[in-house]
């Protein structure tokens, strides 16, 4: 099973909140407060987002965190590599040389096409796809002959 650690979960809602309103300047300890986040955690994650340039700081009293770029701009690939590091689902995915099957292996190259298919598509999400209301059908029909198949 593929599985993001609790960091990357919550960097995606901190930036989820600021990019509701992408021009704020906010503090971290805000952030905290509004995503209920403990203040600990959102300062980790603000560091290493702002090391990855997915948000820029500036200090002083009017100071604080905004993103670098729009939410059109930062794709779900960007906050998991920033988080994670590379995005790889197996270790030859990186680096050919961590694997002692590496001389042998058939399929090295089918991982690879796993791999660039999955980052391709956590590229083609953006933060301002998760702020985006989700439209769910008030009701789903579901016609009663099928059930009977």
């Amino acid at each position: 099973m593929l599985r993001l650690s609790k960091l990357t979960d919550y960097a995606t809602v901190i930036l989820s909140f600021m990019a509701r309103d992408k021009a704020q300047m906010r503090a971290a300890m805000e952030i905290a407060a509004m995503t209920g986040i403990a203040l600990p955690t959102v300062s980790k994650i603000l560091k290493l987002l702002v090391n990855a340039n997915v948000l820029i700081s500036t200090r002083g009293a009017k100071g604080g965190y905004a993103l670098a770029r729009t939410p059109e701009e930062i794709s779900v690939a960007t906050i998991i590599s920033a988080l994670e590091g590379p995005i790889a689902l197996t270790e030859c995915s990186i680096s050919h040389q961590g694997c002692e099957q590496a001389s042998g292996c058939d399929i090295l190259g089918n991982w690879g096409l796993i791999n660039q298919t999955i980052h391709n598509a956590l590229e083609s999400v953006t933060v301002a796809d998760l702020i985006r209301p989700v439209v769910v059908p008030e009701e789903v029909f579901v016609p009663v002959a099928s059930l009977y198949r």
